[in-house]
């Protein structure tokens, strides 16, 4: 395992879907962002897919998903989200995608970019998939002056990646109390209560539901933090030939 990176100047998390980033690395970020780290959220896509409900306004569910993700994102002390609002399940990574997230990375100028592990076997999402390939590919076009010139914007290197969700992890962060910062902003994702994360608050046992949730998060940062044998951890891949 690599050690813990210093504290970035910037960060710059993209995440699929409202709420991917906090799952993937929210303690991180909170951590970072306490620290003094600028950090923001790139979100792809508008969440309009994430619900069980056949009969459910699209429209209306799009707007409270970005309201839940300003609210998350101000319990993790993000300095701003960013949505490209391309809609859910229907995400790709070609071309126009991905001048989008080059043109967010020289904008953002981060030390540090996080994002799904594209490699990821058995991933079934689609929108999981090419968001991470967004992620290298966005970084790739960034760093070179000749990638989409029209943006006027300057090159931007980062320092490095780092993967959530990976297939292989080999580098953890210690979060220790920011899990509990990590679960208060999962928590505002009220919409995805439900589905993704089970917990029916109409339920005469929804408590314990929820604390189930709560649970299992912490559960998550313990089994990673083991690896390294340290505290509750998140864990990801790290490429720092960038």
């Amino acid at each position: 395992m690599s050690p813990e990176l210093p504290t970035p100047a910037r960060a710059l998390a993209i995440g699929a879907h409202p709420d991917d980033v906090e799952f993937g690395c929210g303690a991180t970020l909170a951590k970072w962002a306490e620290a003094g780290a600028e950090v923001r959220l790139l979100v792809l896509t508008d969440g309009s897919k994430g619900t069980w409900d056949p009969d459910a306004d699209l429209g209306a569910l799009v707007a409270t998903r970005r309201r839940e993700q300003d609210a998350s994102a101000a319990v993790l002390g993000l300095a701003g989200v960013h949505f490209l609002g391309v809609p859910d399940g229907e995400l790709g990574s070609g071309l126009a995608e991905r001048a989008l997230v080059c043109e967010a990375i020289r904008r953002a100028r981060p030390d540090v970019v996080l994002g799904h592990d594209p490699w990821k076997r058995y991933r079934l999402h689609p929108d999981h998939r090419h968001a991470g390939w967004l992620v290298l590919d966005g970084v790739v076009a960034a760093r070179d002056h000749h990638y989409f010139p029209e943006q006027g914007l300057p090159a931007h290197r980062p320092g490095r990646i780092l993967l959530f969700e990976a297939e292989e992890v080999d580098h953890v962060e210690g979060v220790d109390r920011h899990v509990d910062t990590k679960i208060r902003a999962l928590l505002c994702h009220r919409s995805q209560w439900p589905s993704t994360m089970r917990i029916d608050a109409s339920a005469p046992d929804s408590d314990a539901q929820l604390e189930g949730f709560v649970g299992r998060v912490r559960s998550e940062a313990e089994a990673a933090g083991r690896a390294a044998r340290i505290g509750p951890a998140e864990g990801f891949k790290l490429l720092d030939k960038v």
